[in-house]
């Protein structure tokens, strides 16, 4: 499967950048969400006169991206994702 580019928290649930592409994966992800902002309320926004669409469609935006986020952190950490307190292994 390759190098990971996440490893697993020592406490909690989920992963932790473990290299420059599991940082990248978390910069361009970011940056994603910058974009669709910027696309749905437009560069400078309406100063808290958003539509309904614009919300609904932002809200579906960002969800599919994070859960696109998600798998991918998934998928690229070195383990599998659980709770975890720091004694365990």
């Amino acid at each position: 499967m390759g190098s990971s580019w996440f490893v697993p928290k020592t406490h909690g649930y989920g992963a932790f950048p473990a290299n420059w592409k599991g940082w990248a994966a978390v910069a361009v992800f970011s940056l994603l969400l910058g974009l669709v902002a910027i696309a749905v309320f437009g560069p400078l926004g309406r100063l808290g006169v958003a539509l309904f669409w614009q919300v609904a469609l932002y809200l579906l935006l960002t969800t599919v991206l994070a859960l696109g986020f998600i798998v991918i952190a998934r998928r690229k950490t070195s383990s599998n994702w659980r709770w975890r307190w720091a004694d365990d292994d």
